[in-house]
């Protein structure tokens, strides 16, 4: 392994020059301050604003450690863009900066989950799954779906990754659903036929063979929660877009029960059991479908009357199953490949069915809900103007999962432009799984390699919070329009339009409009084209891609939508000067895993609406604040029309969240701000 590389800063510096960057003291400062944590093995939280340059100061640290160690790192993050923008930019640019330095070219490639690859074996035998039943008598549905199929086929024998996001244009989910396969109904390696030309199995080879993997929170998730070694060996992860974590890990923890699910694993073993093994399960599906007809969709605090024999019997017939469909002969895999596919597709279903009914009839054994893993609730999903009733688990909190599989195992960097809620890292740090209120404050200088921790009982972190390049008072204002009504459930009021056009046309368009709901953000486009002569583009009008494209090409061009652009948009320039927000951004008053968290907290005397409710607002908050400033020479306003934020006993510790701005609740005052940047720019 090499000695003697250059440290930390000097390699920054290096990249910068080489990139054509200038220095930046925060960027030095949290650089240090990730390589001060690989070296003690403590975890670290940074806070780093827009404009930090933070991809480089956590990636020039643990590129060396990889080159010094010989280990992996593996970066997560939560988004398609910013994977992109790490493999496809940043890291081939300090690769390239970096290799005199180093004394040779680092390496890195990108994992993601399998299901994210064509499967050559289903390409291969013609393992597609059939359409289903509402597909049927839609003849258009189908050839559309067969004419996507051929495309995939074709394109099977042109790409070199396989990958879904090479694909363009993409192709529905249900089309790539029958060119792929998860996880669970994958043959293996070593037993598919086409198992040496496997796309997954050619990704994950790659990866175990880098410095630096990057992922999604997604797949760090399945990693953790299987036990299985999906991601290479690896001694440090980070984590950037941290603010996701929770939410995604969550995500890909819950699970679901629903009728159409148990009599589609019931369809595919048709072909493999007795008729009547197959018909068991479909009539077991049958009694719950009936059963969730008659309960009115809420969150569970026990199961409801006639929920147990209805779940035992789903789960002992797809036990049953299960055992018909017996072991697969030896050879199969290669002998006969779409039948060895097709059998194990059917388990993969008929044990999701088993294993879903089983945890949902577990999720009360335990008496205090405040101590349960799960959280259940019945869903009334809208399905195409049809209802589907689905029963949903997802854990009450992810802290232990993380706790124990990621943190224990890793030292860990996590990092995002919003870390701080209420001013401080603890609200995010809890959910994470870490102990409240950091261990002792670092000194980013001294990345010295420490002896790492002994006290195996104690995660220890720190915190740092390396600012922004931003003079936020100086470029922006945040307006709270205090002389507004609260908004109310009714969608936007007549004083709420009439103040969002008095902005707009002060501001001469040049707006991204952030609402809660499609239905506002509708309303609102559809009443601003009547009143401005500016154009407003609405999400939902194109893709949310074309849609930032054309807002950003285009000055006096409005873009109103809802929460993708909360977190999605990155229009630094004169196209974009306003950012209007319709109300703070609260979850919905009856989310069930929201509102079980929230008593989870109550019953351990916190408070659970500041914890939970006004942690989750504040987060997505600062996202949508966060989207004014993008360059050092932007300057705007942002507008927040529900007066709660200046008015109700927690807007203190909502705006703790937010950047420095200069605050006013004067819209004269606002109105002439947007004039003046407005004719700067004329």
């Amino acid at each position: 392994m090499p000695e003697n590389l250059p440290n930390v800063p000097e390699l920054l510096r290096t990249a910068v020059r080489s990139l054509g960057g200038a220095e930046r003291s925060n960027q030095l400062t949290m650089a240090s301050a990730v390589a001060h944590s690989i070296d003690t093995g403590e975890h670290l939280a940074v806070q780093a604003g827009t404009g930090t340059g933070k991809s480089l100061a956590y990636l020039v640290p643990s590129v060396r450690h990889a080159v010094q160690s010989g280990k992996t790192v593996v970066v997560s993050t939560a988004t398609i863009a910013l994977q992109r923008q790490l493999i496809d930019r940043d890291m081939p640019r300090l690769a390239d900066a970096l290799e005199d330095s180093l004394g040779r070219r680092p390496h890195f490639a990108i994992l993601k989950g399998r299901n994210n690859y064509l499967c050559m074996n289903k390409i291969h035998t013609g393992a597609a799954d059939e359409p289903r039943t509402d597909e049927l008598f839609d003849p258009f549905a189908v050839s559309r779906l067969g004419r996507e199929v051929q495309r995939l086929t074709e394109w099977s024998s042109e790409t070199d990754t396989g990958d879904r996001d090479d694909l363009a244009p993409g192709v529905s989910d249900k089309a790539w659903r029958q060119v792929s396969v998860t996880a669970r109904e994958c043959l293996g390696k070593s037993r598919c036929p086409v198992g040496e030309d496997c796309f997954a199995e050619r990704a994950r080879s790659e990866a175990s063979q880098v410095d630096v993997v990057v992922t999604n929170h997604a797949l760090l998730a399945i990693d953790a929660i299987t036990g299985i070694a999906i991601l290479p060996e690896h001694d440090v992860v980070v984590i950037d877009e941290a603010h996701e974590l929770v939410d995604r890990v969550t995500n890909v923890a819950t699970a679901e029960l629903a009728a159409s699910t148990i009599s589609a694993a019931a369809r595919r073993c048709t072909k493999l059991v007795e008729e009547q093994d197959a018909d068991r399960l479909e009539a077991a599906g049958e009694g719950w479908a009936a059963l969730l007809e008659e309960l009115r969709p809420e969150r569970w605090e026990a199961l409801p009357p006639g929920a147990a024999p209805a779940l035992a019997a789903v789960r002992d017939a797809a036990w049953s199953l299960r055992t018909a469909i017996g072991p697969s002969r030896p050879g199969m895999a290669l002998s006969d490949p779409e039948a060895a596919a097709a059998r194990n597709t059917a388990l993969a279903a008929v044990e999701e069915v088993h294993d879903s009914a089983v945890r949902v009839l577990s999720a009360f054994d335990e008496p205090d809900p405040a101590q349960r893993r799960d959280v259940v609730w019945l869903a009334a999903d809208d399905n195409r103007g049809s209802v589907r009733r689905v029963v949903r688990m997802a854990p009450l909190s992810v802290g232990g999962l993380l706790r124990s599989r990621l943190f224990a195992e890793s030292t860990v960097v996590l990092t995002s432009a919003t870390l701080t809620v209420g001013g401080s890292f603890d609200g995010l740090a809890v959910n994470w799984g870490l102990p409240a209120e950091s261990s002792v404050v670092i000194d980013p200088a001294l990345a010295t390699g420490t002896e790492a921790p002994s006290d195996a009982n104690t995660l220890k972190w720190n915190a740092l919070d390396v600012g922004s390049p931003f003079d936020h008072a100086r470029a922006g204002i945040l307006y709270i329009a205090k002389h507004l009504p609260p908004p109310g459930r009714d969608g936007l009021v007549p004083s709420y339009l009439d103040e969002i056009a008095e902005l707009v046309a002060a501001a001469g368009g040049r707006t991204l409009g952030l609402f809660s709901s499609m239905r506002a953000a509708k309303a609102a486009a559809e009443a601003m084209r009547e009143r401005l002569d500016t154009p407003v583009l609405c999400q939902g009008d194109d893709s949310t891609g074309a849609l930032v494209r054309a807002f950003a090409g285009d000055e006096p061009t409005s873009l109103f939508g809802t929460l993708s652009l909360w977190q999605g948009v990155d229009v630094p320039g004169p196209s974009l000067s306003l950012v209007i927000l319709d109300r703070i951004p609260f979850p919905r008053p009856d989310d069930p895993l929201l509102v079980a968290r929230q008593k989870a907290v109550e019953s351990r005397g916190g408070n659970g609406f500041l914890s939970v409710a006004a942690n989750h607002a504040a987060l997505l908050l600062a996202q949508g604040v966060g989207r004014l400033l993008r360059s050092v020479d932007d300057k705007g306003v942002v507008a927040v029309l529900d007066p709660r934020l200046a008015t109700a006993r927690y807007s203190g510790y909502l705006r703790a969240s937010l950047p420095p701005f200069w605050e006013t609740s004067d819209p004269e005052v606002v109105r002439k701000a947007l004039g003046r940047i407005r004719d700067s720019r004329s």
